[in-house]
């Protein structure tokens, strides 16, 4: 186990060096002079000559790009120029309110997506799996941009059930923060929903027929020990990795969500650097979220190895 730990750490070094070296171009090709926006439409030409001289963009671009890189090694992601503070600080400073969504959205989406996947691959075929199979396809189809301002006109604007803007206060009331998290979350809910109930479905399908699982029926076990007992274990392994692979999805589709919400979480973070051109802080949060990206996957592994120890990362091949 720790030798496959070393050895994903160890690849997953070239994976950030890569994603480093291509948000660092990427951010200096955004059209605009981050010197010009921070001293305003008021500035001379000489002023912003001196700012840019200060923020250090005068520098060849190879010159810039190793001095982030040496202060990313040593763990300096920059200071922001339109907050005035170092971007790590500021990510730190925005990761529970990100966090308290997404990690919110995908109990939710486990807990409503896995039993509705167990069902339909019970009742295959039924008028029930039909409609169930139907509503996934559209969540996961559902454009997360639309969705969220859907659920704006009809639940904010229209009916007035929930609040919109901000992440609400529990000085005002625990009631507060539920109605300001609700439409985030559900926006954020509707396409893990339906790609674990997808998941599982398909899962559940090749466990169910297997001739182990017909042999415990044949025994006289009951079916509700057999489906969430037997068949639901061996039907683990793909669905750790699907949650996995959306939990770490989240994070980039919180940036429309908060967005959208007003949610004062990393996704309005990386918004508002992309329109101040802020490349420190644009670099430091994409890489943040490329670190929690690989993290998890790494945590997915671990986790598929322990449900199915047969499995060998090293080989790729089963242990007999």
């Amino acid at each position: 186990m720790l030798k496959t730990i070393l050895k994903r750490l160890v690849q997953l070094v070239p994976i950030l060096f890569v994603v480093i070296t291509l948000t660092f171009v990427l951010t200096r090709l955004i059209p605009g002079n981050p010197a010009a926006i921070l001293m305003g439409p008021q500035a001379s030409p000489d002023e912003i000559a001196r700012m840019r001289e200060e923020l250090g963009l005068n520098k060849p671009m190879l010159e810039q790009f190793f001095d982030y890189l040496i202060g990313v090694l040593r763990g300096d992601f920059g200071r922001s120029v339109s907050y005035n503070r170092p971007v790590l600080n500021l990510i730190l400073d925005r990761l529970p309110a990100t966090l308290q969504i997404t990690l919110s959205s995908m109990v939710l989406a486990v807990l409503i997506g896995v039993p509705i996947g167990i069902f339909s691959a019970v009742k295959q075929y039924s008028a029930l799996d039909y409609i169930f199979m139907v509503l996934a396809l559209v969540g996961v189809s559902m454009p997360i941009f639309w969705l969220g301002l859907m659920l704006v006109l009809v639940f904010s604007v229209k009916l007035g059930w929930f609040a919109v803007l901000g992440m609400g206060s529990l000085q005002n009331g625990f009631w507060d923060v539920i109605q300001h998290m609700v439409l985030p979350v559900v926006c954020l809910t509707t396409i893990p929903t339906a790609t674990f109930a997808r998941i599982t479905r398909s899962s559940m399908l090749e466990v169910v027929n297997k001739e182990s699982v017909k042999a415990l029926r044949a025994r006289g076990i009951r079916e509700a020990a057999v489906i969430w007992r037997h068949a639901l274990k061996n039907a683990l392994p793909p669905l750790v990795t699907v949650v996995g692979m959306q939990l770490a999805g989240a994070f980039s589709g919180a940036i429309l969500t908060e967005t959208i919400f007003s949610w004062p979480g990393m996704g309005m973070l990386i918004y508002s650097a992309v329109f101040n051109r802020d490349y420190a802080l644009i670099q430091g949060a994409v890489l943040f979220i490329a670190i929690v990206f690989v993290f998890v996957n790494l945590i997915v592994d671990l986790i598929y190895l322990m449900i199915n120890p047969r499995v060998s990362y090293e080989g790729g091949e089963e242990i007999a």
